[in-house]
């Protein structure tokens, strides 16, 4: 049984950011996702676990995965009519190497950060 998530007033709504860019990073992969935070849905991702990107990188853990991730997150975000999200760094990310790498190819696509 799937429970709904709750329903909040529009006054709330008005407020909240309704796009979330969440990112992962293991020792061999890098994934990005954007959550629609109202619905509590996936609106888009992507991960270096693809086929179809695997076999067009060197790596797929190291700065320049990150970056492509990145860019093909926002060409993604782009065709789905999404054009800003919200970046929430958990507390262990700071804003250096695959974290910066994967938010300024964001950037760079025109995705606008919020």
């Amino acid at each position: 049984m799937v429970i709904p998530p709750p329903i909040k007033p529009p006054r709330i709504m008005k407020f909240l950011k309704p796009y979330v860019l969440k990112m992962h990073f293991t020792n061999k992969f890098v994934n990005a996702q954007v959550i629609h935070s109202p619905t509590a849905t996936v609106a888009s991702a992507v991960s270096s676990q693809e086929k179809t990107l695997r076999s067009t990188m060197e790596s797929t853990r190291d700065v320049a995965a990150a970056a492509m991730i990145g860019k093909i997150l926002g060409e993604r975000l782009l065709l789905k009519d999404i054009p800003a999200v919200t970046v929430f760094l958990k507390r262990d990310q700071k804003y250096h190497g695959k974290v910066k790498a994967v938010i300024d190819s964001l950037r760079e696509a025109g995705i606008k950060l919020l």
